[in-house]
């Protein structure tokens, strides 16, 4: 009997070999399991295999798609699979500035000394030392709004702070609602945890209040996650009045709030749900984005009455921070360097738009001067999955508007670009790759 790891490893083989390209159509899964002699499940299970391995990508009611491939193409291929000679990532969005490197090893001197180095290498609480709670709050500030460092606790990253969170907040089989389009790693928190995702409505300014109170009449919600300030994808910020509004709700109906802030250190004058709502919102962030990739600590600035669940996940969970990265943070953030990476970042963030404002003139795409990512709606006759696999053919990797998309609501034509990543000259020759694509029908790229 066949598994499905072999079967999928057959297609791989296929789309390597060029006998299936970029932009292919699957079969649909009953008629995929028929010519294997293979189970409807583990059909199921080798269609999900592929899209983990990043080879192919779906939407509801139109398919799946090959994605990309490992090899060059076939002989005789069109103009649509025209390999490229290096990958560029449009998909992740970790920013890194020149200076980087140099301002954060400026200030781990002393930490590195041998009378040091036996303190900051035991374990430490998810509350953290006072002194860190201290300058963390002066870290998270913005606006008007600085949290109380007694109410925030560390996690050991961004999204072990967002796990912690939401399965302290939401029991499994219970409801979490969301904005309509939102952060993938929710989408997979929830699976793993069993929840359900309502999408809520959303228009120009973001999350619409009344889209709650809509969904929770419907049937409780435990929680609403929400990205107030540079919402990914979508770059959008909600005005003052949009925040009072949708505070108002919350406290009215007792729903507690995740403000999810990792981005919000590019407009860190506007201030964050939790100054209208503190009570019933849980703001989380991370030093990821802000200070460096692979510094993993998480920031959770909780309402008295939640902080002990959160604690209790946080420590069951096995995600409570290094000592180290929390007195690095401290030492940073104390020494000014946080915020000259901060000032350093909202410049190269609006030298990217500029970028992707000249290549993309005309085109439908929506973003915010100071944002690291900008979304896209496709030009007709282009489909996000076939766009994002001649992308991939070109060398380009693009994010599509499934994977941001909740539920069995049908995904917009659209793809999300991060432009944090790769250097400016590669940003810039792959957003002029894409360009040329988009100008393109999809036709006018096959040759006989």
């Amino acid at each position: 009997m066949k598994d499905y790891q072999s079967v999928a490893d057959t297609v791989a083989e296929e789309i390597a070999a060029g006998a299936l390209r970029p932009g292919d159509r699957l079969p649909p899964q009953r008629e995929f399991a028929r010519r294997h002699g293979i189970a409807g499940s583990t059909a199921t299970r080798v269609y999900r295999e592929l899209a983990r391995r990043g080879l192919t990508v779906g939407e509801v009611g139109r398919g799946t798609f090959v994605r990309a491939v490992s090899a060059g193409p076939a002989p005789g291929a069109s103009a649509l699979t025209e390999p490229a000679d290096g990958r560029i990532d449009l998909e992740l969005n970790y920013p890194v500035v020149p200076e980087q490197s140099a301002l954060l090893a400026d200030g781990l001197g002393e930490l590195l000394r041998p009378d040091a180095l036996g303190a900051v290498l035991r374990p430490v609480g998810a509350s953290g030392p006072e002194a860190v709670q201290e300058s963390s709050a002066d870290l998270l500030a913005a606006g008007h709004w600085r949290p109380d460092p007694a109410r925030i606790l560390f996690a050991s990253g961004g999204r072990q702070a967002l796990n912690a969170v939401v399965s302290a907040l939401v029991p499994p089989g219970a409801r979490l609602g969301v904005e309509e389009l939102t952060y993938p790693v929710v989408k997979a928190v929830a699976a793993r945890l069993g929840i359900t995702l309502v999408p809520l409505a959303m228009d120009g300014a973001g999350l619409i209040p009344e889209a709650v109170e809509e969904a929770h009449a419907a049937a409780p919600l435990h929680a609403v996650y929400v990205q107030p300030r540079l919402h990914n994808p979508l770059s959008l910020s909600m005005p003052a009045q949009r925040l009072e509004r949708l505070a108002d709700v919350l406290l009215r109906l007792g729903i507690p709030a995740v403000e999810d802030a990792v981005w919000s250190f590019l407009r860190d004058e506007l201030p964050p749900l939790a100054a209208y709502a503190p009570e019933r919102t849980v703001l989380i962030d991370s030093l990821s984005k802000r200070v460096a990739p692979g510094l993993n600590l998480g920031f959770v600035v909780a309402p008295e009455a939640l902080a002990g669940e959160i604690v209790a996940a946080l420590r069951s969970g096995g995600w409570v921070p290094a000592r180290f990265a929390l007195e690095a943070a401290h030492r940073w953030q104390r020494a000014g360097t946080v915020r000259r990476l901060v000032e350093a970042k909202q410049r190269d963030a609006a030298v990217r738009q500029e970028t992707a404002a000249a290549h993309l003139a005309g085109f439908a795409v929506q973003s915010d001067p100071r944002s690291y990512h900008c979304w896209w709606r496709l030009p007709r006759p282009w489909r996000a999955d076939t766009f994002v696999a001649a992308a991939a053919r070109h060398g380009v990797g693009v994010a599509p508007a499934a994977g941001f998309t909740v539920g069995a609501h049908h995904a917009p034509n659209a793809v999300r670009l991060g432009l944090g990543s790769p250097r400016p000259e590669a940003l810039s020759r792959a957003l002029a790759t894409l360009a040329r694509l988009a100008r393109s029908a999809p036709e006018d790229l096959v040759t006989d």
